[in-house]
């Protein structure tokens, strides 16, 4: 069989919209116009990047290590790539914009609490065994008394209309394949602690914007720990301010 060339004329700007479909207007949400539109000579090479330098590109070398001169290298791009991956930042072209400055900021915190997230001594220590939620970290971990038990683990919690109320609670109610009735979303290792609002496993990102609905949002092995770890009647509690709430 006879195979015919395919051949690509630069699109018009006018044209593009109706050329590049959904991906390409999810991308221009969080990219800047020259980005947008962009010509095929400036499409991402393979490693998926576009060697684009954002607004934040000095803080993002910084906080991988990188050699920091404020430029966009592949190496970089690939670098500040993989961090949007590996944390569900999207679009993932390696920019180091806002949204990805956001979640490296909250990742710093998240690593300076090592093995003692109550150094400041905020959560509770004469409760026995207690879950501790930091909302400003969006930290978790499990005590008993000044002892670390488990954690402590990145978490996600309520976003803007909908934050994870604070103040001392207790586990009332566990389900272990619970399916939310309101949105219809599977809420594995569920462990209720005041109304709706739960511990529960995500397929997702633990660190992707904008935030649960007030439960507080754990990966699969770190809710199934949790699991394990808390029963009926353990003591909650939730202290602190998420950004945007």
């Amino acid at each position: 069989m006879r195979r015919i060339p395919l051949r690509l004329s630069r699109p018009a700007v006018g044209a593009l919209g109706r050329r590049t479909g959904a991906a390409f207007a999810l991308a221009s949400l969080a990219l800047p116009l020259t980005v947008a539109l962009s010509s095929p000579a400036q499409a991402a090479d393979r490693s998926g990047c576009y060697g684009l330098r954002g607004p934040y590109q000095k803080q993002a070398e910084r906080f991988l290590g990188l050699r920091v001169d404020g430029r966009q290298s592949p190496s970089d791009c690939r670098a500040i790539r993989a961090f949007q991956n590996s944390h569900g930042i999207t679009p993932n072209y390696g920019y180091a914009g806002p949204v990805t400055w956001n979640v490296m900021q909250l990742v710093a915190k998240q690593r300076a609490a090592g093995g003692h997230p109550n150094s400041a001594h905020k959560c509770p220590t004469n409760k026995g065994r207690i879950a501790c939620v930091d909302l400003t970290r969006q930290l978790s971990w499990i005590q008993d008394g000044g002892r670390l038990v488990y954690g402590p683990v990145p978490i996600r919690t309520g976003r803007e209309g909908g934050a994870t109320r604070t103040g001392l609670k207790h586990i009332y109610w566990r389900h272990l394949h619970h399916v939310s009735t309101i949105y219809h979303s599977a809420m594995p290792y569920s462990q209720f602690f005041d109304g709706g609002e739960a511990f529960h496993a995500i397929g997702g990102s633990v660190w992707s914007a904008p935030g649960s609905h007030g439960c507080v949002n754990m990966r699969p092995n770190d809710a199934k720990k949790y699991w394990s770890l808390l029963h009926y009647g353990t003591a909650v509690y939730v202290y602190g301010h998420k950004a945007g709430t």
